[in-house]
C-alpha cells in the first residue's frame, strides 16, 4: 500500500500566486491545502494535519510573524516563510523566531518545492518518498553528558530532559557532531547541514548557530560551540557513540 504524500498548508493572500504555487506543489507530489488569511489557517489546522506550512508574512490582519509566534505555542510543525520583504533583517528575524527556512518573492516554484522537500527530510519525511518515515538510522551519540538520537532526531540534556530543536537546528548539530574539534567555515556549514538560508555573507548561519548554542547551555556551563574569529565555528568537545 502506497503511503499518502505529505500535506502542505499554503497560507497566501494573493489568489493568483496561491493557485500557481499550490498547482506546482501538487505536481511535485504533495497534498496541498490552502488558506488566504490567518483565520483560514487555524480552521484548516483544526480540520487536518499539516506536515509543513508555507506562510506568507504580509497577510491581512495578523502578520505571518504573529501567526508563527502563536503557532509555536501549540505546535512544532515546520514552517517556511515566504515574503516580498527579502531584506537581511527580515530573514534574520524569521530565523530568530525559529522558522525552518525563508524564501523571498519572487521565487521559482521549482526552488520552493526543493526547499519543502529538504525541510521534510530534516524532520524524517521525504516528499519524494511519499512521506515514508526514516527508520533506518539507529545511532546514538554522546557529548559532555548530552545524548543525541539520530533516528528520532532528539536531543536530551544531561538531566535527561528533551530539548526542543527545529529541523534546521538539528541538522546543524548533526553536522558539528560529524566533525568534532574541527573548524568549519560558514559556507561549509551550510553545505554540510543542507541549510538553505541565504549566502555565506549574511547573518543567517550566525543566527542559527546562536540559537543552537543557547539551547546547549546547561547549568551555566560554556556551550560546546565556539567561534573561531574570521573563519567560522568549532564543536570543541569530544563526541562518542553510545
Amino acid at each position: 500500500m502506497t503511503a499518502a504524500p505529505p500535506t502542505i498548508l499554503l497560507v497566501e493572500d494573493d489568489g493568483a500566486l496561491r493557485t500557481l504555487t499550490a498547482r506546482a506543489l501538487r505536481q511535485n507530489g504533495f497534498h496541498v491545502l490552502t488558506a488566504a488569511t490567518g483565520a483560514e489557517m487555524w480552521v484548516s489546522l483544526r480540520a487536518s494535519v499539516a506536515h509543513l506550512i508555507i506562510l506568507d508574512i504580509m497577510l491581512p490582519g495578523a502578520s505571518g510573524f504573529d501567526l508563527f509566534r502563536r503557532l509555536r505555542r501549540e505546535s512544532d510543525v515546520p514552517v517556511i516563510f515566504i515574503s516580498a520583504r527579502g531584506s537581511e533583517e527580515d530573514r534574520v528575524l524569521g530565523l530568530e523566531l525559529g522558522a525552518d527556512d525563508y524564501l523571498a518573492k519572487p521565487f521559482s516554484t521549482r526552488e520552493l518545492a526543493a526547499r519543502v522537500s529538504a525541510v521534510l527530510r530534516r524532520g524524517g519525511l521525504d516528499g519524494a518518498a511519499g512521506g515514508a518515515l526514516d527508520t533506518h538510522a539507529s545511532e546514538f551519540l554522546r557529548f559532555d553528558g548530552w545524548l543525541v538520537s539520530l533516528a528520532r532526531r532528539e536531543l536530551r540534556g544531561p538531566s535527561g530532559a528533551l530539548v526542543d530543536l527545529t529541523g534546521a537546528e538539528f541538522d546543524l548539530l548533526s553536522t558539528f557532531l560529524s566533525h568534532p574539534q574541527r573548524v568549519l567555515g560558514r559556507e561549509r556549514l551550510m553545505e554540510l547541514s543542507r541549510s538553505r538560508m541565504g549566502d555565506s555573507s549574511d547573518r543567517s548561519i550566525d543566527v542559527l548557530v546562536s540559537r543552537l548554542r543557547r539551547k546547549l547551555q546547561s547549568d551555566g556551563a560554556e556551550p560546546p560551540i565556539i567561534t573561531v574569529r574570521g573563519v567560522g565555528y568549532m564543536f570543541k568537545v569530544e563526541v562518542s557513540r553510545a
